[in-house]
């Protein structure tokens, strides 16, 4: 089926398609760009209104990639499956499959509500599950396919008050292993990237709330947020991630499978 990627774009993906979950904004939107400056086609996955996923679609346009939104809630195995059968349906293939929607609910293990526990586990670790099962084939029978699997800091450590999001994140990077040793020998490769503290609207606004209940200025309660953690001194910002996972989609990576890739200024040197 036709690819209906702009005829001047760059050619290093030209002909590839990519499908990453929770992609209207932040990380995975940031990786959707990087992949359509390349040329990929993106499609984008999410919670949001048309209009915003319409905006961040012509943004991908611009960059020059084609693609679309599907809404699917991927808790559901369902709707995870018509989200895959639309893309064949579109593009025939999907090349790319990058796994970045996460939920997660900060308690303690002891109070953590149950359906918390529940829906972290469908959303960060059984949707990548699905979305591998129904990927894989298509992958291994063109002999070319890369999984990106978003982990963390907290997929490599652990810290306390986050249960569901820790145990998750060392899941997907216990599931990446598997994969990039299930295909080893062909041109599939899986790898996870573990971002440390990244500048998302999320973190912006948690800086701002815990500025403000601190008494002291963003910049104040930023630097000391900062200091323990990513010996950088900066937050990460999301275009770089980006970047890191569009380059492991090239040819130049795919000696580059089963890795756990640091992107954290340094926090993960830590030890």
């Amino acid at each position: 089926m036709a690819n209906n990627v702009p005829a001047g774009a760059p050619k290093a993906l030209k002909t590839k398609v990519a499908l990453i979950t929770g992609s209207l904004g932040g990380i995975g939107f940031e990786i959707g760009l990087a992949l359509a400056r390349k040329g990929c086609a993106v499609v984008l996955n999410g919670i949001g209104d048309t209009s915003s996923s319409e905006a961040q679609l012509a943004r991908l346009r611009e960059a020059g990639g084609d693609g679309f939104f599907h809404g699917a809630d991927i808790s559901d195995s369902s709707q995870i499956e018509d989200m895959v059968a639309a893309v064949l349906a579109r593009y025939g293939r999907i090349d790319i499959l990058v796994n970045n929607a996460v939920t997660r609910f900060d308690a303690n293990m002891d109070v953590l509500p149950v359906d918390k526990w529940t829906q972290a586990v469908a959303v960060n670790l059984t949707a990548p599950f699905h979305l591998s099962r129904l990927t894989l084939p298509g992958m291994k029978a063109r002999d070319w396919g890369r999984i990106i699997n978003l982990s963390s800091i907290y997929g490599v450590t652990g810290t306390a008050g986050r249960g569901d999001y820790v145990v998750t994140k060392h899941g997907l990077i216990g599931m990446t292993k598997v994969i990039a040793l299930e295909c080893a020998g062909t041109g599939v490769t899986c790898n996870a990237l573990c971002p440390g503290a990244v500048e998302t609207p999320h973190i912006k606004q948690l800086m701002v709330t815990r500025a403000l209940a601190a008494g002291l200025s963003v910049e104040d309660f930023t630097r000391q947020f900062l200091e323990p953690r990513q010996p950088s001194k900066r937050f990460v910002q999301p275009d770089k991630v980006g970047a890191l996972a569009a380059f492991l989609c090239t040819d130049d990576a795919c000696d580059i499978t089963g890795a756990t890739l640091p992107i954290d200024g340094g926090w993960q040197a830590r030890g």
